[in-house]
Protein backbone atom coordinates (compact mmCIF):
# COMPACT_ATOMS: atom_id res chain seq x y z
CA UNK A 1 0.00 0.00 0.00
CA UNK A 2 1.26 3.64 -0.86
CA UNK A 3 1.55 5.67 2.08
CA UNK A 4 -0.59 9.23 2.41
CA UNK A 5 1.45 11.96 1.38
CA UNK A 6 2.20 14.32 4.41
CA UNK A 7 -0.78 16.69 3.66
CA UNK A 8 -3.14 14.38 3.28
CA UNK A 9 -2.11 12.86 7.21
CA UNK A 10 -2.67 16.74 8.05
CA UNK A 11 -6.25 16.97 6.52
CA UNK A 12 -6.65 13.64 8.62
CA UNK A 13 -6.25 14.86 11.87
CA UNK A 14 -7.59 18.49 11.47
CA UNK A 15 -10.57 16.83 10.56
CA UNK A 16 -10.51 14.41 13.26
CA UNK A 17 -9.90 16.89 15.86
CA UNK A 18 -12.81 19.30 14.21
CA UNK A 19 -15.27 16.11 15.05
CA UNK A 20 -13.64 15.27 18.45
CA UNK A 21 -14.32 18.05 21.01
CA UNK A 22 -12.41 16.10 23.89
CA UNK A 23 -9.57 13.35 22.45
CA UNK A 24 -8.73 11.94 25.97
CA UNK A 25 -8.62 8.94 27.94
CA UNK A 26 -12.21 7.39 28.78
CA UNK A 27 -10.08 5.16 31.97
CA UNK A 28 -11.44 7.16 35.23
CA UNK A 29 -8.78 8.57 38.23
CA UNK A 30 -8.45 11.05 40.05
CA UNK A 31 -4.80 11.88 40.04
CA UNK A 32 -1.85 10.46 38.66
CA UNK A 33 -1.54 7.54 40.58
CA UNK A 34 -5.04 6.41 40.36
CA UNK A 35 -4.26 6.95 36.67
CA UNK A 36 -1.02 4.34 36.32
CA UNK A 37 -3.09 2.09 38.35
CA UNK A 38 -6.26 2.35 35.96
CA UNK A 39 -3.47 2.07 32.80
CA UNK A 40 -2.08 -1.20 34.34
CA UNK A 41 -5.60 -2.69 35.09
CA UNK A 42 -6.12 -2.25 31.46
CA UNK A 43 -4.50 -4.27 30.07
CA UNK A 44 -6.85 -7.29 27.93
CA UNK A 45 -9.96 -5.27 29.55
CA UNK A 46 -12.27 -2.80 28.07
CA UNK A 47 -12.06 1.08 29.72
CA UNK A 48 -15.35 0.54 30.83
CA UNK A 49 -14.70 -2.90 33.15
CA UNK A 50 -11.93 -1.10 34.49
CA UNK A 51 -13.99 1.96 35.56
CA UNK A 52 -16.27 -0.37 37.60
CA UNK A 53 -13.76 -2.03 39.41
CA UNK A 54 -12.41 1.28 40.34
CA UNK A 55 -14.91 3.14 40.98
CA UNK A 56 -14.66 1.73 44.65
CA UNK A 57 -11.33 0.87 44.56
CA UNK A 58 -10.28 4.64 43.83
CA UNK A 59 -12.38 5.77 47.31
CA UNK A 60 -10.12 3.09 49.66
CA UNK A 61 -6.98 3.46 47.94
CA UNK A 62 -6.21 6.46 46.11
CA UNK A 63 -2.52 6.92 46.80
CA UNK A 64 0.13 4.29 47.30
CA UNK A 65 0.64 4.40 50.53
CA UNK A 66 -3.37 3.64 51.04
CA UNK A 67 -2.94 0.88 48.37
CA UNK A 68 -0.25 -0.57 50.66
CA UNK A 69 -2.36 -0.53 53.71
CA UNK A 70 -4.89 -2.37 51.81
CA UNK A 71 -2.96 -5.07 51.05
CA UNK A 72 -2.81 -7.73 48.43
CA UNK A 73 -6.09 -9.90 49.57
CA UNK A 74 -8.27 -6.79 49.85
CA UNK A 75 -7.02 -5.42 46.78
CA UNK A 76 -7.77 -8.71 45.02
CA UNK A 77 -11.76 -8.81 45.96
CA UNK A 78 -11.80 -5.06 44.29
CA UNK A 79 -10.57 -6.01 41.00
CA UNK A 80 -11.47 -10.02 40.79
CA UNK A 81 -14.11 -8.77 37.73
CA UNK A 82 -10.42 -7.79 35.79
CA UNK A 83 -8.63 -10.22 33.67
CA UNK A 84 -5.61 -11.59 35.01
CA UNK A 85 -6.63 -9.89 38.08
CA UNK A 86 -3.98 -11.93 40.39
CA UNK A 87 -1.06 -11.13 38.56
CA UNK A 88 -1.88 -7.57 38.38
CA UNK A 89 -2.77 -7.28 42.20
CA UNK A 90 0.64 -8.36 42.58
CA UNK A 91 1.81 -5.51 39.75
CA UNK A 92 0.17 -2.69 42.23
CA UNK A 93 1.05 -3.50 45.07
CA UNK A 94 4.59 -4.01 43.76
CA UNK A 95 4.74 -0.83 41.97
CA UNK A 96 3.04 1.16 44.94
CA UNK A 97 5.65 -0.08 47.26
CA UNK A 98 8.56 1.01 45.21
CA UNK A 99 6.50 4.65 44.27
CA UNK A 100 6.45 4.94 48.41
CA UNK A 101 10.03 3.60 48.82
CA UNK A 102 12.26 5.45 45.77
CA UNK A 103 9.71 8.21 44.35
CA UNK A 104 8.22 9.69 47.87
CA UNK A 105 4.64 8.33 46.72
CA UNK A 106 5.22 10.47 43.47
CA UNK A 107 4.73 8.72 40.16
CA UNK A 108 7.90 9.54 37.93
CA UNK A 109 7.48 11.57 34.61
CA UNK A 110 9.97 9.90 32.71
CA UNK A 111 9.93 6.69 31.13
CA UNK A 112 12.79 4.93 32.35
CA UNK A 113 11.89 5.08 35.62
CA UNK A 114 8.10 4.17 34.64
CA UNK A 115 8.87 0.94 32.93
CA UNK A 116 10.85 -0.02 35.96
CA UNK A 117 7.77 -0.86 37.85
CA UNK A 118 6.01 -3.52 37.99
CA UNK A 119 3.61 -4.17 34.85
CA UNK A 120 4.23 -0.90 33.34
CA UNK A 121 6.04 -1.37 29.64
CA UNK A 122 6.40 0.89 26.87
CA UNK A 123 2.62 1.63 26.17
CA UNK A 124 1.70 1.94 29.41
CA UNK A 125 4.46 4.35 30.22
CA UNK A 126 3.57 6.33 27.15
CA UNK A 127 -0.31 6.43 28.07
CA UNK A 128 0.76 8.00 31.25
CA UNK A 129 3.25 10.49 30.45
CA UNK A 130 0.57 11.62 27.51
CA UNK A 131 -2.37 11.88 29.99
CA UNK A 132 -0.76 12.90 33.52
CA UNK A 133 2.02 14.81 32.03
CA UNK A 134 1.30 15.94 28.70
CA UNK A 135 3.84 14.43 26.38
CA UNK A 136 3.39 13.96 23.18
CA UNK A 137 3.54 10.18 22.70
CA UNK A 138 2.34 7.90 21.12
CA UNK A 139 0.75 4.48 22.76
CA UNK A 140 0.31 2.12 20.60
CA UNK A 141 -2.53 -0.60 20.89
CA UNK A 142 -4.92 -2.45 18.62
CA UNK A 143 -6.41 0.52 17.23
CA UNK A 144 -3.31 2.27 16.29
CA UNK A 145 -2.11 -0.80 14.75
CA UNK A 146 -4.83 -0.87 12.77
CA UNK A 147 -5.85 2.24 11.44
CA UNK A 148 -2.04 3.30 10.54
CA UNK A 149 -2.41 0.05 8.42
CA UNK A 150 -5.79 0.82 6.90
CA UNK A 151 -4.84 4.95 6.42
CA UNK A 152 -1.46 3.58 4.89
CA UNK A 153 0.34 5.96 7.88
CA UNK A 154 2.44 2.44 8.26
CA UNK A 155 3.25 -0.40 6.92
CA UNK A 156 4.96 -1.71 9.80
CA UNK A 157 3.60 -4.43 11.54
CA UNK A 158 5.09 -4.43 15.09
CA UNK A 159 4.30 -1.38 18.19
CA UNK A 160 7.50 0.47 17.37
CA UNK A 161 6.99 0.15 13.90
CA UNK A 162 4.38 1.63 14.06
CA UNK A 163 5.11 4.07 16.84
CA UNK A 164 8.17 5.69 14.97
CA UNK A 165 6.02 5.92 11.44
CA UNK A 166 3.57 7.79 13.17
CA UNK A 167 5.75 10.13 14.94
CA UNK A 168 7.50 11.43 11.69
CA UNK A 169 4.23 11.93 10.01
CA UNK A 170 1.85 13.35 12.51
CA UNK A 171 1.87 17.29 12.46
CA UNK A 172 3.16 18.65 15.28
CA UNK A 173 0.37 20.55 16.68
CA UNK A 174 -1.52 17.38 17.04
CA UNK A 175 1.49 15.66 18.70
CA UNK A 176 -0.04 15.06 22.58
CA UNK A 177 -3.52 15.02 21.04
CA UNK A 178 -2.74 12.55 18.25
CA UNK A 179 -3.30 9.03 20.24
CA UNK A 180 -6.87 10.23 21.20
CA UNK A 181 -7.62 10.79 18.18
CA UNK A 182 -6.92 7.47 16.45
CA UNK A 183 -7.91 5.36 19.58
CA UNK A 184 -11.55 7.08 19.41
CA UNK A 185 -12.06 7.41 15.86
CA UNK A 186 -10.80 3.07 16.16
CA UNK A 187 -13.14 2.57 18.52
CA UNK A 188 -15.95 3.94 17.73
CA UNK A 189 -16.11 4.55 13.65
CA UNK A 190 -12.89 2.46 12.01
CA UNK A 191 -13.94 -0.49 13.77
CA UNK A 192 -12.06 -4.10 13.40
CA UNK A 193 -15.33 -6.24 11.81
CA UNK A 194 -17.88 -3.18 10.88
CA UNK A 195 -15.94 0.03 10.20
CA UNK A 196 -18.24 2.77 10.14
CA UNK A 197 -17.31 3.97 6.51
CA UNK A 198 -20.63 5.67 5.20
CA UNK A 199 -20.57 8.05 8.52
CA UNK A 200 -17.04 8.22 8.65
CA UNK A 201 -15.59 11.69 7.77
CA UNK A 202 -12.35 10.75 6.34
CA UNK A 203 -13.57 8.32 4.14
CA UNK A 204 -13.14 9.45 1.46
CA UNK A 205 -9.15 10.10 2.06
CA UNK A 206 -8.71 6.48 3.07
CA UNK A 207 -6.71 3.88 1.11
CA UNK A 208 -9.28 1.36 2.07
CA UNK A 209 -12.31 3.31 0.65
CA UNK A 210 -14.88 0.63 -1.19
CA UNK A 211 -12.87 -2.15 0.00
CA UNK A 212 -14.68 -5.04 1.75
CA UNK A 213 -11.94 -7.18 3.09
CA UNK A 214 -10.66 -4.75 5.93
CA UNK A 215 -6.96 -5.78 7.46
Amino acid sequence: MKLLDSSIVTIIFDRLAAEIKDPSTELNSTNNYTLLVAVVLSAQMTDRGVNRATESLFKVADTPQKMLELGEDRLREYIKTINYYPTKTRYVIGLSRILVEEFGGEVPGNREALERLPGVGRKTASVVLNVAFGQPTLPIDTHLLRLAGRLGLSEKKTPRGVEDDLLLVIPERYGREAHHLLLLHGRYICTARKPQCTTCLIADLCPKNGVKDFV
